[in-house]
């Protein structure tokens, strides 16, 4: 997707388990207006493990192959060295980097293992470092859209989702209804890559959904606009959520 065209077709040179013409270039006239931002997509991706051969990580490779297929302009974030929150070892330049990521990006995807039952302590860290409150009078996650994925060791739960779920409300995200449950994961990737079945077309079928309601709901401040804080001063919304 160029500044100002959408993708006229869907390069499937590195989908090769993609049906030719089945996934289709995303029709951004039918989900905007003229005057709505036409840049490509900015999506961010956070994952929940550290593991070399980590499954969550690659159920989002897999995602953000379709994503940029589809147009998107891609971030992963690392999350090896960030550290706890409120923990003065805690590595300043990665809670900067996350921060920055967060504040450009218009659409995330998180994707975490489920460990004894929930997300992953690497998940919920990233997550607790991204502030509520303003940044530059910009809250950083309000009104963006978000994706949630998890990858079980065993059969399917969706626990993990649910909890994100939660988080993205918390977080004022608008989370999309589509979400993917990989179970058994280590034995649905062979090399680095997903092996065809139900669980892949669920994956494009997130990430395309993803990118449609991106689409619609970015540039769009009155979505998430509230009176309560239209009377309410920054100073006073500073001093408030930095007590949590």
């Amino acid at each position: 997707m160029s500044e100002t065209e959408p993708a006229a077709f869907v390069d499937l040179t590195d989908l090769p388990l993609i049906v030719a013409g089945a996934l289709q270039p995303i029709n951004v006239a039918s989900l905007c207006t003229p005057d709505s931002p036409q840049h490509p997509p900015r999506i961010l991706i956070l994952y929940g493990s550290l593991r070399k051969e980590s499954y969550s990580r690659l159920s989002a490779e897999e995602g953000s192959r379709v994503l940029i297929a589809l147009g998107c302009d891609v971030q992963f974030y690392d999350p090896t060295g960030l550290g706890l929150p409120d923990d003065p070892t805690a590595n300043p330049d990665k809670v900067q980097e996350l921060r920055d990521l967060v504040m450009w990006s218009e659409g995330m995807v998180w994707s975490s293992p489920e460990r004894h039952g929930a997300m992953t302590g690497v998940m919920k860290t990233q997550i607790d470092h991204i502030p509520l409150s303003p940044i530059g009078g910009i809250r950083p996650t309000q009104g963006k859209t978000l994706a949630v994925m998890q990858v079980c060791g065993g059969s399917q739960s969706f626990n993990t989702v649910n909890q994100l779920r939660i988080l993205g409300r918390w977080m004022r995200m608008l989370t999309i209804p589509n979400q993917s449950s990989v179970p058994a994961a280590y034995n649905k990737f062979e090399n680095g890559r997903m092996i065809a079945g139900s669980h892949y077309d669920r994956i494009v079928d997130v990430m395309e959904e993803l990118v449609r309601f991106t689409i619609m709901t970015r540039g769009r401040p009155a979505l998430t606009d509230r009176y309560s804080e239209r009377v309410e001063t920054l100073e006073q919304v500073n001093k408030r959520v930095s007590k949590l």
